[in-house]
């Protein structure tokens, strides 16, 4: 995906990804990675995510990257903040008390920028991506994370009916990509017979990640 697609959505705020509540996967599986209030959770690819909110509000640190900058000054006004804003590399980096987010290509993001993180939130960012581009995230990702654990949402409908994003990404697929330096855990799956664009039946799962 070039970066003009994205920031043409958020320009015309054609944002059918954004949810206007929190996952629910979220709130009933996010326990499972064991952490404690204050450590650091990474949301890649995090647009303005209101799940950020909820993480934020149990008391953990927060970081996040997120291509747009609409998207980014639109989270910080939502919740009435005024980050302090720096140039880090070809990245802008906003910063409050608890939470930062670097705005830029994700893969330009380097692991001294984001320093140590305790897990990782993937609710929009793997589903996002084509096909080519997936594995090239899943490295980077794990990277850039040390291979830290993470809570992974995946999403999986017939792509030949409806192009992405976001992309249907199967359940041999997320194994591929991540079995051989984690153990998964699939958490929950749901079916929704309407749940891709309100037309087409998808599969909502979701996976805990624990590195091996």
């Amino acid at each position: 995906m070039h970066h003009d697609f994205w920031h043409q959505r958020w320009q015309n705020q054609q944002i059918g990804f954004h949810q206007d509540e929190i996952n629910r996967f979220l709130l009933a599986h996010f326990q499972a990675l064991g952490l404690q209030a204050g450590q650091r959770v990474f949301v890649p690819l995090c647009g303005k995510s209101l799940d950020m909110h909820w993480l934020l509000a149990q008391g953990y640190q927060v970081v996040g990257a997120e291509l747009s900058q609409l998207a980014v000054d639109a989270f910080f006004t939502e919740l009435k903040l005024a980050p302090e804003i720096t140039q880090s590399g070809p990245l802008r980096h906003y910063r409050t008390e608890q939470i930062e987010i670097f705005q830029g290509d994700f893969f330009a993001l380097t692991q001294g920028q984001l320093g140590s993180v305790d897990a990782v939130y993937d609710r929009a960012a793997l589903i996002a991506l084509p096909d080519e581009m997936r594995k090239q995230y899943v490295q980077h990702l794990m990277s850039i994370t040390q291979t830290a654990p993470q809570l992974l949402i995946s999403f999986e409908y017939n792509q030949s009916l409806v192009p992405g994003p976001p992309f249907s990404v199967s359940k041999p697929e997320v194994s591929a990509h991540y079995e051989p330096h984690y153990v998964l855990t699939e958490l929950a799956s749901t079916h929704q017979e309407k749940g891709m664009k309100g037309q087409y039946p998808a599969e909502e799962t979701a996976w805990l990640l624990r590195p091996r």
